[in-house]
């Protein structure tokens, strides 16, 4: 039996907000008071939030929500949510829900999306650098603070990243499947973390927060994530990269 077709396409109705309320419940594991709520939702629609969902069979099973802001002057998209229900984590949605959430705000002039990951998450670490092409040059230490929500248990360290929306490395991954890179150079900082982190988490965090926090201090920059066997690799430069 056929996997049933994805739709992705924009979420409007506030019925349709409330699915997105239980998928937070469900994905994360948060408390209600932790819920970002339909009815705040809505308003942030109205002036330029970008909202899309994944369907199967006519339910949501994933979606994307990033707010308008002002960063340096210029206005952005802060991508907040990217949540998919665990049954359909081997789909590629998180990839198609990214690649229509670009092409909303380029529709809307907007040419950068800003969002946090856990760097030690390596599947979000591939999709970010390896598929959509982002950079990172800011480590925030305990981001979110504490939280109810079981992914959380080990802090919330975060990378802050930046996609460059029209920059030709963005346009070659996103548009074109195109994954030429750069081979790591003797200048360059590699940090290293296993793909699947199962036993001393706490070890993996402190000693990844100091690598990226001293390497960002010193003006480098995240650009890559390469995988190899079972291990991950973040590849820092000093260049940063332009359209």
């Amino acid at each position: 039996m056929s996997a049933p077709a994805i739709v992705i396409r924009e979420i409007e109705s506030l019925a349709e907000m409330r699915e997105v309320e239980q998928l937070q419940r469900e994905i994360w594991g948060v408390e209600d008071l932790e819920v970002y709520p339909a009815l705040a939702l809505k308003p942030q629609k109205e002036v330029g939030a970008i909202l899309i969902g994944a369907f199967a069979e006519g339910r949501m099973v994933g979606f994307v929500f990033g707010f308008p802001g002002i960063l340096n002057g210029e206005t952005i998209i802060h991508s907040d949510m990217l949540g998919i229900s665990a049954p359909y984590r081997s789909q590629n949605l998180g990839f198609l829900l990214k690649r229509a959430q670009r092409e909303k705000a380029m529709a809307l002039g907007v040419k950068r999306i800003t969002w946090t990951f856990d760097p030690l998450q390596s599947r979000n670490a591939h999709l970010n650098f390896g598929k959509l092409g982002v950079i990172a040059d800011r480590y925030y230490v305990d981001y979110y603070g504490v939280t109810s929500s079981f992914l959380h248990q080990f802090g919330t360290d975060r990378l802050w990243v930046t996609w460059l929306l029209n920059s030709e490395r963005v346009k070659a991954r996103v548009e074109r499947n195109a994954f030429e890179r750069d081979p790591i150079g003797p200048e360059d900082i590699v940090i290293e973390i296993p793909c699947e982190i199962t036993s001393n988490h706490e070890h993996w965090r402190i000693t990844t927060r100091e690598a990226f926090t001293s390497a960002i201090e010193a003006g480098y920059v995240v650009e890559e994530f390469l995988v190899s066997g079972n291990n991950g690799k973040y590849v820092l430069r000093k260049k940063l990269i332009h359209g």
